[in-house]
């Protein structure tokens, strides 16, 4: 399985948000490490195909996810960055719409709900409404309801974004777990979200791929006479040495 991507291009007017953007993906999980505007939230919505590409391919398995169509979006699970959930709905409920909204019905629908709600360990709170939830038990719910139809690419954007230090802990955990045979991209700007949990590290700037490999090979690639940001080379220094962000 892998998803390619072959000189993917946006733009907006004059301004490129994504330029001649080239990667292959196969199962693990790949960070995508860059400031706001660096263009993390534009490869998301390109594969998803909620944006409309200026140029280049996206390739699964061989074949352009617009000739797909639905069978790519059979496999494919998206958390977006903004907290778009009902917060009148139960847990339960908001999850069995999105359910619907993904064409499952009957049985199905049902046993699908069940087990992501499990998943994201919310069974005891299924039927409490979302607007009473924390902020990362609302994550979680988001995280549910892109684990519909147990997709083989999964696309989460500032997973972790506005919560606790525990609680981010508590999501790196979980994403972790729901990595085993699966495409996962986390798109972040927070780097302790990724150096503990992601096989290979992306590095983007203004809509461009800077530099692309393991947590340690980048560590490594920093020089040894630059002076770490926390007393010991990290994924911080490797952002700030080849982002200067």
């Amino acid at each position: 399985m892998q998803l390619e991507l072959k000189n993917l291009t946006k733009r907006y007017g004059e301004l490129t948000a994504l330029g001649d953007f080239t990667i292959t993906f196969t199962p693990g999980i790949y960070g995508i490490l860059g400031a706001n505007g660096a263009g993390k939230s534009t490869l998301l919505s390109l594969i998803t195909d909620n944006v409309k590409r200026d140029g280049g391919s996206i390739l699964f398995d061989g074949t352009d996810i617009l000739k797909l169509g639905d069978e790519f979006r059979a496999i494919l699970g998206y958390m977006p960055q903004q907290q778009g959930i009902y917060e009148q709905m139960t847990a339960e409920g908001f999850v069995t719409y999105m359910a619907r909204l993904k064409r499952l019905k009957g049985k199905e629908l049902r046993a699908q709900v069940d087990e992501v709600l499990s998943l994201a360990n919310l069974d005891d709170v299924r039927h409490k409404k979302v607007g009473s939830f924390s902020g990362g038990m609302k994550q979680r719910v988001l995280l549910a309801q892109a684990l519909l139809g147990d997709p083989s690419v999964l696309l989460l954007d500032e997973p972790t974004a506005g919560l606790d230090p525990k609680e981010r802990v508590r999501i790196r955990g979980f994403i972790k777990e729901l990595a085993k045979d699966r495409i996962v991209l986390l798109a972040t700007h927070i780097v302790t979200d990724i150096e503990t949990i992601a096989d290979q590290v992306l590095l983007m700037k203004d809509g461009r791929l800077v530099r692309e490999d393991t947590p340690q090979a980048l560590i490594a690639a920093v020089p040894e006479d630059w002076e770490p940001v926390t007393g010991r080379m990290s994924l911080e220094d490797v952002y700030l040495y080849f982002l200067g962000e």
